[in-house]
């Protein structure tokens, strides 16, 4: 690391002005995002069914992956700025996110490939989701995750990125990729249960994407979002232990 500065790289209008390029650009991404996932707006919300072998595990895998996109980025939104003002370019930020959302596709892929395995077992009803018990168990399991040590772990690193990059800041565009692959393994260390909950509530469920989303930016970046992560996981077990019994 030869020098990192956090503070706005080029001063004044040109820093606010690449800052505000940056939010845009999120803002757009995101938003293309979630209207791929529109039920009638993108063949990705119903090439699902009807689908099967290494079609189905591509179409899925393109699904997740949007689902992904869509869910992930308005939390690493701040990991995003600081990037941008420490390489003094939105470049650094792009490549940055690059990285980061290479993993999710990778977590995007298995995913897929789980969701495939459990249509061609007749598991998976029409709206793409488990019957009751198997869904609450799945949700017992993220709820229990919700209060692991790994988790935990995980989503301190999630909530300190100047921590992250005072310590371990690489120059140049390859470094940005290194730094969000990394930051992308944590990332989905922290989130993978509760992305599998899918699998309970419907894989392209947007109410279930809507209210995870902002359950993900609280507890990644607001005040006590340890304690509402944890919060969450209770829930989770209740809602799970419910549908159970």
């Amino acid at each position: 690391m030869s020098e990192l500065s956090l503070g706005p790289a080029p001063a004044g209008a040109v820093a606010r002005f690449q800052r505000l390029s940056l939010l845009a650009g999120v803002g757009v991404v995101a938003t293309m995002a979630w209207l791929l996932l529109l039920p009638g707006v993108s063949p990705l919300a119903h090439t699902h069914m009807g689908t099967s072998g290494l079609e189905a595990l591509a179409v899925s895998t393109a699904a997740w992956f949007v689902m992904m996109v869509a869910m992930m980025l308005p939390p690493v939104v701040p990991w995003l700025l600081l990037v941008a003002s420490g390489a003094g370019r939105p470049s650094g930020a792009f490549l940055f996110a690059s990285g980061y959302f290479a993993v999710w596709l990778g977590y995007s892929f298995a995913a897929a490939a789980v969701q495939v395995g459990l249509q061609a077992m007749g598991v998976l009803g029409h709206d793409l989701a488990l019957q009751a018990t198997a869904g609450g168990a799945v949700l017992i399991g993220a709820g229990l995750f919700q209060l692991s040590p790994l988790k935990d772990a995980c989503l301190t690193h999630c909530r300190n990125p100047l921590s992250y990059f005072l310590r371990s800041w690489r120059d140049g565009p390859v470094g940005a990729f290194q730094m969000g692959a990394a930051h992308g393994v944590f990332c989905v260390g922290c989130c993978w249960a509760l992305m599998a909950m899918a699998l309970a509530l419907g894989v392209m469920n947007l109410l279930w994407m809507a209210a995870l989303t902002g359950m993900l930016i609280l507890e990644k970046n607001a005040p006590g979002g340890r304690q509402m992560g944890a919060l969450f996981g209770w829930v989770l077990i209740v809602w799970g232990g419910f549908l159970v019994v």
